[in-house]
């Protein structure tokens, strides 16, 4: 296995230099050869919101399909993926080198409460159980869709919480024994006084959040994934939902001051995570696009870069520089905090130590 020496711009650490050796990182010169590693080098980056098992038909994804995903992931950069809820249980395919990928099982959701083909359907006294179930199959993640729209109103049908308090509380007390989190899904804003009671662990989304809800977000040390690629689409799902005029006005609402969402998140001091929201799409749409569309929107590029890497990773409980951590770093030649569409083409990538075969 190769060595290297990381002696370029290390971003997220105050030390001027590491090596990785047999796909760690340490602080000494290891014995033999080594490659020079120059250029901006942070730690892997984090797409906290990605789906690589996730199939939007009747058909599930084959392990070439997926294999093909996580190719795209790691030519990114992206070293680690926090998995939101797939039909397909990818942990199988992990291998040193390969994109990581933290698995939270299936979307967990109300009958015909959510997009056709992902959830299993529950009902809210089945939440417990069925989140618990989850958590098991999971790498201590578990993903609820928090609000859909109902259709049962008919021209006034709009987005709707899909569970009552109570059951979110047993829920997610169901997977806090189990030593696992909760992440939910959740574009409108009646849903969040529920789940901040009840004890959510990541927002999703997150666009109908006040900011006394980010507030008491950031005290609970509850992360925020505001998913700015994805919000960018509410307007194409405005425009398709004719016949409900009144989601079709929300949505395009939740569209128009997104950035203003974004900023009103930062300005709060949220805990903020990147997620791309994405799954066969990547190569367009992936990371790289999250942070472009973040940047657009106000982040400074140094938040961007530090949410979706060192400080992201920090805020999931996963490794960045600490000796003897995987050697997962990402590498550019020029800067990305002077220019962010630099992350679309990394010059390096290193999982365990081990760069692209």
């Amino acid at each position: 296995m190769t060595n290297y020496h990381l002696a370029g711009t290390l971003r997220g650490t105050n030390l001027p230099e590491l090596w990785i050796t047999n796909g760690l990182f340490c602080e000494t010169r290891p014995e033999g050869p080594v490659t020079e590693v120059t250029g901006f080098v942070y730690p892997g980056l984090v797409d906290a919101h990605t789906h690589p098992g996730l199939s939007h038909t009747a058909e599930m994804v084959d392990d070439s399909e997926v294999l093909r995903r996580l190719a795209i992931l790691r030519a990114q950069g992206v070293t680690v993926v926090r998995e939101m809820g797939a039909q397909r249980d990818v942990g199988h395919l992990a291998a040193l080198g390969r994109t990581k990928v933290i698995r939270s099982g299936r979307h967990l959701a109300r009958t015909k409460r959510y997009l056709r083909y992902l959830p299993i359907d529950v009902e809210p006294m089945d939440l417990p159980a069925a989140a618990a179930e989850q958590a098991a199959r999971s790498d201590g993640w578990v993903k609820i869709v928090g609000d859909w729209i109902d259709r049962s109103d008919g021209a006034g049908s709009d987005l709707q919480p899909l569970w009552p308090r109570e059951a979110l509380v047993d829920a997610f007390a169901a997977v806090h024994e189990l030593g696992c989190k909760v992440a939910v899904h959740t574009f409108a804003t009646d849903a969040i006084d529920h789940l901040l009671e009840a004890g959510v662990d990541s927002i999703e989304h997150g666009t109908g959040m006040t900011r006394d809800h980010l507030i008491e977000a950031r005290e609970r040390g509850i992360l925020i994934d505001p998913t700015m690629r994805q919000i960018s689409t509410f307007e194409k799902i405005a425009l398709q939902a004719v016949r409900y005029p009144v989601y079709q006005e929300h949505m395009m609402a939740m569209h128009t001051r997104r950035a203003e969402q974004l900023r009103l998140m930062i300005e709060v001091g949220s805990h903020i995570i990147m997620g791309s929201d994405t799954a066969e799409d990547l190569a367009e749409r992936g990371l790289p696009s999250e942070l472009n569309h973040c940047v657009a929107a106000g982040m400074s590029p140094q938040a961007a870069m530090a949410s979706a890497s060192y400080e992201g990773r920090r805020l999931l409980g996963l490794p960045a520089w600490q000796i003897g951590a995987p050697g997962d770093v990402v590498v550019y030649n020029t800067d990305p905090e002077l220019n962010i569409d630099v992350t679309w083409k990394p010059d390096l990538v290193l999982i365990d130590g081990k760069s692209a075969e």
